[in-house]
């Protein structure tokens, strides 16, 4: 449904431009949350490492609906160190910034485990493959992050219904135009999908959006699809809590949450 060569950013100058199928489902002049949170983990992964580092929690802060138009990008070390890092990336339209994120890096190096460790286990979700490519359950006219730029293949539960679902999900295009996704843009690019695979009240009736994503990795996705095994909690009080096992093809790599904002549409 995508044209080749498209992605969800493009440069421009010393900035980005996002195109269409980074539009979100709840204004189509806002981005939906997992294109902002890929572009904040490409340009955390711009930063120098005094060693190989993996991104062990990435928190992303959705700071205001982020806007179909030009965006600017920096990104800091706020603590360096040779076992832990702390980096900081911001998105802006103009002056305001709309978008954060905190990465904390752990040194990476071989640990060979013993047999018997009693760190947990987790049995994988059934594999892609031989699944069919599931329509989101929010079509929308004009092309979308979630229609149009990624492929679900729903394993478990429904896109078209309520409660908790395991989903399938693979970039179709580039973050950035002529640029390969890492594993973290991947990963972050699919983590912030969990509100919206495992809804518990009906799109048209209410928002559930989230103004936070939080991902916890023990490794990094390999290969292209990333698999979210999702639920959504809520209490009474207008909050809910989107939570998402993560998995590739070899097996559980973490864990995702969302504070979500509950109000009737």
């Amino acid at each position: 449904m995508t044209a080749s060569g498209e992605a969800l950013f493009a440069r421009e100058g010393e900035g980005f431009r996002p195109s269409p199928l980074a539009r979100g489902p709840w204004s189509a002049s806002a981005l939906h949350g997992g294109p902002v949170a890929a572009l904040l983990a490409r340009l955390a992964e711009g930063l120098p490492q005094p060693v190989p580092m993996h991104p062990a929690r990435a928190t992303v802060e959705l700071l205001r609906p982020v806007p179909l138009a030009p965006l600017r990008g920096e990104a800091r070390i706020l603590r360096p160190g040779r076992k832990v890092q702390l980096t900081e990336s911001t998105l802006f339209a103009g002056d305001v910034e709309v978008a954060r994120a905190t990465l904390l890096w752990i040194r990476r190096e071989a640990q060979p485990l013993p047999e018997d460790h009693g760190g947990g286990r987790a049995a994988p979700p059934p594999p892609p493959t031989g699944a069919a490519a599931t329509p989101p359950r929010w079509v929308t006219d004009a092309p979308a992050y979630h229609s149009h730029a990624v492929e679900h293949r729903v394993v478990r539960g429904s896109w078209g219904g309520l409660g908790p679902c395991t989903d399938w999900i693979r970039l179709r295009v580039p973050v950035v135009a002529g640029e390969t996704p890492t594993p973290l843009q991947r990963v972050a690019a699919a983590a912030d999908f969990g509100n919206g695979i495992s809804a518990a009240l009906p799109f048209g009736a209410w928002r559930f959006i989230n103004p936070d994503l939080t991902i916890h990795l023990e490794r990094l996705p390999a290969g292209a699809w990333v698999c979210l095994d999702a639920v959504t909690w809520l209490a009474g009080e207008g909050v809910g809590v989107a939570e998402s096992a993560l998995f590739d093809e070899r097996g559980r790599l973490g864990r995702a949450q969302q504070s979500l904002l509950l109000e009737k549409a």
